[in-house]
């Protein structure tokens, strides 16, 4: 059984967390972890693009087969929700523009996988990733949070609601000047 990498991802404006794990039926595998962090007074466009390419690089890197997203807690700020959604949008681009299926988990349902509770503290998440993923150690909550969508797919993959993009088109670039197709 050929194993399945997953990238999680856990999007946010100024730090967005990530994590790619193995699957191999009911074993995991830690591959790697860490943390996009995005200067706070950068212009908000300038800001996404980088986070974009950021997540561009991660899945270059590490070629998964299938994405996880948290989905957006909505809180009382609008506009601050609405931001949070760019962010989301972004990190979620990414891998659908290189052909990778993403799906998508509210935060119960990861924190649930995880932890066996969907209102777990964030430092009850961070001791069940280190438990579950030994080669994990303190690469904060917001890696830990990418971690936990990558398990709860992994968990989940087969009744998730799912993104599913067509295979990369040739010509077109995925970052920088935009989606322009070439001669």
């Amino acid at each position: 059984m050929k194993a399945l990498r997953v990238l999680g991802l856990d999007p946010g404006l100024r730090r967005t967390g990530w994590g790619v794990i193995e699957s191999s039926g009911p074993r995991l595998h830690f591959v790697d972890a860490g943390c996009i962090a995005i200067e706070a007074d950068a212009p908000l466009g300038e800001r996404l693009a980088s986070l974009h390419t950021a997540v561009i690089e991660i899945a270059r890197r590490f070629t998964p087969d299938e994405a996880a997203v948290e989905e957006t807690f909505v809180n009382k700020n609008p506009a601050s929700t609405l931001k949070l959604g760019q962010a989301r949008g972004a990190v979620m681009l990414a891998p659908a523009l290189a052909g990778i299926p993403v799906a998508e988990y509210s935060a119960t349902q990861v924190k649930k996988s995880v932890t066996g509770t969907g209102h777990a503290a964030k430092e009850q998440v961070q001791a069940m990733i280190a438990t579950l993923l030994p080669g994990f150690r303190g690469m904060g909550a917001d890696a830990a949070d990418a971690l936990a969508a990558a398990i709860c797919h992994a968990h989940h993959r087969d009744t998730a609601a799912r993104i599913f993009v067509p295979a990369p088109r040739a010509g077109l670039q995925p970052a920088g000047a935009g989606l322009v197709e070439s001669d």
